[in-house]
């Protein structure tokens, strides 16, 4: 059953709801964080979705795993540019730093 907004007498979007449950509950910077990860291969395209991926986000830190330590050189002279293509989304602001990992830890295909 949709919420009637009081105004209106129309339903609510769910998404503002969502939106408004999660601000409520102080949770707002770590779904944006994982909205980021979600969206990572969007948000960086299909070349760099290639050799990457978002796996963990952390207290405005990014965490993305890279197939291998050449990969992780290339992209680590790129950081500001995919944090500034990061932070033109809205929630992409949650972003502070990215943290590339290659390696056992890192990309798995």
């Amino acid at each position: 059953m949709a919420r009637l907004n009081q105004n209106t007498k129309n339903p609510t979007p769910i998404s503002g709801v969502i939106e408004a449950v999660i601000k409520s509950l102080g949770l707002t910077g770590k779904y944006h964080g994982w909205l980021v990860v979600t969206n990572w291969s969007s948000i960086v395209g299909e070349h760099i979705a290639k050799v990457s991926h978002a796996f963990r986000y952390d207290d405005g830190t990014l965490f993305v795993a890279v197939r291998d330590a050449s990969w992780r050189q290339n992209l680590s002279m790129e950081i500001e540019n995919i944090l500034a293509k990061i932070r033109t989304y809205p929630y992409g602001r949650a972003i502070k730093q990215i943290r590339l990992v290659s390696g056992e830890k890192g990309y798995s295909e």
